[in-house]
């Protein structure tokens, strides 16, 4: 495979029949905003707002392990933050990655806890590290920082030393 693929076109291009790529196009390919071949890893970049149904689209077209999921701050630049969900599929012998971008105005994306409970954990230490709420989620509540602690400490713009 060429590593020099980039963009959605040319990546959808070289990878027609990639069960992940053929899932989430058999279910909704306006969800699909971008993607990305790089260093023998497919991230499809979804629309926030339909990422429960992407997990899920995927999870039918074969992917059947919830890895883990994180989040980064590109603070100042906008939209300001990515969360990926590494997904594997046994069967296919392969992971993909699901972005997400969400700007700093509305950090809030739906949880897909629903999907995978796996995910309970992860959406929770995203949640108390950089504050990115997961609507329906089962028990959302910080979960490493103490209930009453100011602030979400993973953000860039957090104090080194916290607030005083």
């Amino acid at each position: 495979m060429n590593n020099t693929l980039t963009g959605k076109a040319a990546v959808l291009e070289g990878l027609p029949e990639h069960p992940a790529v053929k899932a989430i196009l058999a279910w909704n390919p306006q969800a699909l905003t971008d993607a990305k071949w790089d260093r023998g890893e497919l991230t499809l970049t979804i629309a926030a707002e339909e990422i429960r149904s992407a997990a899920a689209a995927v999870q039918a077209g074969g992917y059947n392990f919830f890895e883990d999921m994180t989040a980064v701050d590109w603070f100042p630049a906008a939209p300001r933050f990515q969360l990926s969900y590494h997904i594997l599929s046994h069967g296919f012998k392969e992971h993909i990655r699901l972005r997400v971008l969400l700007d700093e105005a509305e950090p809030s994306v739906d949880s897909i806890t629903t999907v995978w409970p796996a995910a309970n954990y992860y959406e929770r230490e995203v949640f108390d590290l950089f504050g990115i709420r997961f609507e329906g989620h089962p028990n959302l509540r910080r979960i490493l920082m103490p209930d009453d602690w100011v602030g979400h400490p993973l953000r860039k713009d957090y104090p080194v030393e916290g607030y005083r």
